[in-house]
């Protein structure tokens, strides 16, 4: 042990006689058994040290006199104690972990030379040296410049920290750093990285460090006697340093960025008053803080940046650089997890109530918990950004819910994990089929992402003043739909610099919008708002934006320097294979394996059949009526609070990745939408419809209610019909009816089908779908190359009306193999085509394909499997595809149903009483007469009859309307010698007014039109059934002429049958159709 040369001048002094091999121990006894020998200075330092540890156990006695003299309880003292107790254990444990750590690094350097250390020639062959490499060098370097370090230190906190503390807070007008010392413990590099290659202008290094300190700072506040400090520190982690721009000037390096990849341990030894921080609880609680002070300064992604030449470039984006990309995190199960809750004492075991943590960096994800399973099943989704490849790493740890403490499940069991890298695309070629993807994808507890953004906050200028011409703090808010980010405060100006950076996922850049507001810190003074529609950036160059903004609500030059940067998320899923599980569908089976496939001799044969994988064409369609709600809370407010109003509400739903929102019903509690949302859903378990009722503002909707809907049942049953309580608000519900329409393999069930849906068919809902169309596309052939000798890189796209799909691209092939599917909805199977085109990327078409529709309805089984040739004469595909005719459920329970008549409507119950007592919203039909088997010119009919027209009408209960399609008209009478233009005019007696009247649209030239037009009439049952429906069939007279010729004419009373109405039944009727014969005398209107 090494001792300064005062002591050993002073313990020569006091012993000159002492042989030298004596030693100490000898002279001490002497002294202590001599009586005759004069006390000494070692004898007043021991009573002083008695008298203090005396007197320090006498003040242990001062908290039990002063509780006992106020009359406090026993148990005030026991607390106390305690206390005491848990901060003495919390102070020994770091001082021995410091001693320690200290001990360990002292030994370093000893261990290694006499334990691990080998010349060159003692090594064998076969040791290599790590890619971490000792760096002893910098650590002498380090330990050299260490003490002026700490003068620098002391300098900084003295001029500079100091007097900002004490201008911060009148109360700390006498704050003062009495003590700050680093130690003689330096820094110690412990292992260096150097990640070559990365970049060529950018060095990459990773330095492990280690600081196991005597570092003493001690602050005091002199005003009220208020000592505190840190006395020991330890801090371990992985920082990571990139030299980054390179340029061909002194210093060679533009900039040093630091940060540490992923967080630091650290341990803090207290003095003074914050000793207080090393009771239990509070211990962890302070060292969480400091870490998330370091974490927001120092952790990905945020870095430390140090310019080291002026005017640097891009320093923003240095500062906060785009990602590399994203990881999609499934969260799929676990297993095998260990049981920690007990009862009785640990006699009876029971399980485990466990629950996720997926953190990379600083961003964190929680699962939800799932009670009581050793095996739960989360199935979630998790998006994180990663800044750094390599280094950032996913961490997933397991506990067990407790009301107190949550129990750790590490070191047993199992987590199953999926991760997906997607890429960032600077163009928005593939946003359609990333969005599509994103369509049928499950995904909880946020849908996925198409895009992400990053918004580059510079600067404002000319920002308006606040009263009394007073400089303002500016602040400003961020927001995309309900994500709201927040930059800081820059205080005393109204020409702001922030050089900020912030991140967004999007779900759909197309219609979504960035929000930004500045406001004074105090958040109660608007100085400015701006609105962005993100689709300006998919047309930008690099869908960037980097401009001045125009702020809006504020000064004529105000305005806001942002770079805005969007990145389209794209997964590219050509080299991934998921795991299957032993002896499920798809799995492979060894012993079926084609032993000539991959044989470098026999080509496998060229397939004439498609073999998608057994969940292709499994789909089923769920049509969702949005009905009505009851006692919504009421939102609005006017004049300030004073006027209660009602709330204009719609619906939010989202289901299998895809979202909708109903029309606004204005100032209604009790709303009624009938809106009819279809969707295509698996059989996948577990899926849920989320519903959120929201009322309609002018700045942000307030939220009105949720509920959640499970589909096991309505997959399993068919049909739901449920009043929904709404949750999280004290009142409301929701009515819902979820239908699942069954996919049949029948053309003859196809008219049935589309006469049902222009029954229930809403004018505030889109066209209702008749048929699902599946497509499997497999591979292709023989596709021209590019130029004459190069393969091109092809994909496919599919399109069928508005919708599309877009598979992979493969990389210089001329047979590709996609195995890929698709599935669209279909609204009119007779009129509409399959559109396939393939496409080499950077290049021309290569062939397309047009696949009428009809042409599947008369396939055997509505299916084609073969080669398709396509249109440029070279080339051919080779796909599937399946047409299945969506059959409603109530046709498969037996609704009631209308039955034609020629009876008055009244005595019919299922004409005006079917609609609310059958579970559709609609009357049955089951047969419609095709229109395509009429001929043009039909016979003209018995004597005194001019003609027929075909009308359905009936009442809908539920939308209180009174609702006729005119599906067309046959065997017009001709009057001259060309063909008339027929319409059908409708007018709702006795009254004779706008209101009542409804026309159709006009044919040309014919005496058979086809018109499938709806009219609708709002009024209630009891009045309509007083009216009477005047059917006139017109022909314009002359092209000059505003006459009308009148062709036949036909009146309905809807309470019975009276002159003028002949029903009359076909051989083979269908429900509900009335097919009226005019009469041959001519009516005057």
């Amino acid at each position: 042990m090494e001792r300064s040369p005062g002591a050993s001048l002073v313990e020569r002094a006091s012993a000159p006689s002492d042989p030298p091999a004596r030693p100490p121990g000898a002279h001490t006894q002497r002294d202590r058994t001599s009586g005759n020998q004069p006390a000494g200075p070692g004898a007043a330092a021991e009573a002083l040290a008695l008298l203090t540890s005396f007197g320090r156990r006498l003040l242990v006695l001062v908290p039990v006199y002063l509780a006992g003299a106020v009359g406090l309880s026993v148990g005030f003292v026991l607390f106390g104690l305690a206390l005491y107790l848990g901060w003495r254990r919390v102070r020994d444990g770091k001082e021995r972990s410091l001693r320690a750590a200290r001990q360990l690094l002292d030994d370093e350097e000893r261990l290694t030379a006499q334990t691990l250390y080998l010349s060159h020639r003692e090594l064998p062959a076969w040791v290599s040296f790590p890619d971490v490499e000792k760096a002893e060098w910098l650590n002498k370097i380090v330990a050299q410049v260490w003490p002026f370090l700490g003068q620098y230190m002391e300098k900084l906190l003295a001029e500079t920290v100091a007097p900002a503390v004490r201008g911060s807070n009148p109360h700390l007008q006498t704050f003062t750093f009495t003590r700050v010392e680093l130690g003689e413990k330096p820094l110690r590099i412990v292992g260096v990285k150097v990640h070559a290659g990365q970049s060529k202008e950018q060095i990459l290094l990773d330095l492990s460090i280690s600081y196991v300190g005597d570092v003493q700072i001690d602050v005091e506040v002199k005003k009220y006697f208020c000592k505190a400090g840190v006395k020991g520190m330890q801090l371990h982690g992985v920082l990571r340093v990139i030299l980054e721009p390179l340029i061909g000037d002194l210093p060679i390096v533009g900039a040093v960025s630091m940060f540490f990849i992923r967080r630091p341990t650290l341990d803090i030894n207290w003095t003074g008053m914050t000793n207080l921080l090393d009771i239990p609880g509070l211990s962890s609680l302070s060292d969480t803080m400091i870490m998330d002070s370091i974490a927001a300064f120092l952790v990905l992604p945020n870095r430390l940046l140090v310019p080291l030449v002026p005017d640097l470039r891009d320093a923003a984006q240095l500062r906060s650089p785009l990602p590399r990309g994203i990881v999609r995190i499934h969260l799929l199960a676990a297993r095998g997890l260990g049981s920690k809750d007990k009862y009785v004492k640990g006699l009876i075991e029971g399980k485990s109530d466990p629950y996720a943590l997926v953190r990379v960096g600083t961003q964190a994800f929680c699962s939800r918990v799932i009670d009581e399973d050793l095996n739960p099943q989360w199935g979630e989704t998790y998006e994180v950004m990663v800044h750094e490849v390599p280094g950032q790493e996913i961490e997933v740890e397991v506990f067990d819910k407790d009301p107190d403490k949550d129990d750790f499940l590490g070191g047993l069991g199992q987590v199953h994990l999926r991760l997906e890298w997607l890429s960032l695309l600077p163009h928005a070629e593939k946003l359609e089929q990333v969005l599509q993807w994103n369509r049928g994808m499950s995904s909880r507890p946020e849908p996925p992402s198409a895009a992400i953004l990053v918004v580059y906050l510079d600067r404002a200028q000319d920002l308006p003043l606040k009263k009394g011409n007073r400089e303002p703090n500016p602040v400003v808010q961020l927001s995309i739909q309900d994500m709201t980010q927040e930059s800081k405060a820059v205080y005393c100006t109204n020409s702001p610099v922030w050089e900020e950076a912030f991140r967004f996922f999007l779900q759909d850049p197309r219609s979504q919008e960035l929000d930004v507001q500045v406001k004074d810190d105090s958040r109660a003074l608007t100085l400015g708002a701006l609105t962005v529609p993100l689709a300006r950036l998919l047309t930008a160059p690099e869908l960037t934006l980097d401009q001045w903004f125009q702020l809006s609500s504020s000064g004529p030059n105000s305005r806001l320097y942002m770079k805005l940067v969007m990145r389209i998320l794209y997964l590219d899923s050509s080299g991934v294979h998921f795991p299957t599980v032993p002896g499920s569908p798809g799995a492979w089976d060894p012993d079926s394996e084609n032993p000539q496939t991959g044989s470098s001799v026999d080509a496998p044969p060229r397939p004439y059949r498609t073999t998608p994988d057994s969940h292709f064409g499994t789909e089923n369609v769920l049509r969702i009526h949005v009905l009505e709600a009851q006692d919504l809370i009421a939102k609005d407010r006017f004049l300030g609070g004073l006027v209660k109003g009602k709330s204009d509400p719609y619906v939010k739903l989202k289901l299998a990745g895809q979202s909708f929102r109903s029309r606004v019903v204005r100032e209604d509690l009790n709303p009624r939408w009938n809106e009819v949302f279809e969707v295509i859903v698996t059989s996948i378990p577990g899926q849920e419809l989320d519903l959120e009722v929201f009322d309609k503002d002018l700045d942000k909707d307030d939220f009105l209610g949720r509920c959640k809907v499970g589909l096991t049942a309505v997959l399993n049953t068919g049909f739901l019909d449920e009043w929904l309580t709404l949750e999280d608000v004290p009142s409301g519900r929701l009515h819902l009816r979820l239908e699942r329409l069954t996919p049949r393999a029948s053309a003859a069930e196809l008219e049935e089908v589309l006469q049902v849906n222009s029954l229930i068919q809403t004018q505030k809902s889109t066209e209702l779908a008749a048929a699902l169309l599946t497509v499997y596309v497999e591979r292709a052939e023989d596709l021209p190359l590019r130029k004459g000798t190069k393969p091109p890189s092809p994909y496919a796209t599919l399109t069928m009306g508005d919708a599309s799909y877009k598979t992979k691209t493969l990389s210089h092939t001329s047979a590709p193999v996609w195995e890929e599917s698709a599935s669209f909805l279909v609204k009119r199977p007779h009129a509409e085509s399959l559109e396939l085109q393939v496409r080499g990327e950077g290049g021309g078409g290569l062939g397309s394909l047009s696949l009428p529709l009809p042409e599947l309805l008369a396939a055997e089984q509505l299916c084609l499997d073969q080669w398709f040739a396509l249109n440029n004469g070279q080339g051919q595909v080779l796909l599937r595809a399946q047409l299945r005719v969506l059959v409603a459920q109530h046709s498969e329970r037996g609704a009631p149903s209308l039955s034609p008549s020629s009876s008055s409507l009244s005595e019919e119950p299922e004409l005006w009483g079917g609609l609310t007592h059958g579970p559709s919203s609609a009357p049955q039909l089951r047969q419609r007469l095709p229109h395509a088997d009429r001929p043009q010119d039909a016979p003209a009919g018995p004597p005194g009859q001019v003609g027929q027209v075909q009308l359905t009408v009936w009442y809908h209960a539920e939308e209180r309307r009174l609702v006729s399609i005119v599906h067309g008209c046959r065997a017009l009478r001709q009057n001259g010698r060309d063909a008339p233009d027929p319409y059908v005019s409708l007018l709702l007696l006795p009254d004779k007014n706008r209101a009542t009247k409804r026309k159709t649209s006009q044919k040309k030239k014919t005496l058979s039109p086809e018109f499938n037009e709806r009219f609708e009439w709002e009024l209630p049952l009891d009045e309509a059934q007083r009216r009477k429906l005047d059917v006139s069939v017109k022909s314009n007279a002359s092209f000059m002429s505003r006459e009308r010729e009148l062709l036949g004419k036909v009146q309905l009373d809807l309470a019975g049958g009276g002159p003028g109405y002949l029903g009359k039944r076909d051989p083979d009727p269908g429900e509900g159709r009335k097919e009226c014969i005019l009469r041959c005398e001519p009516l005057v209107l």
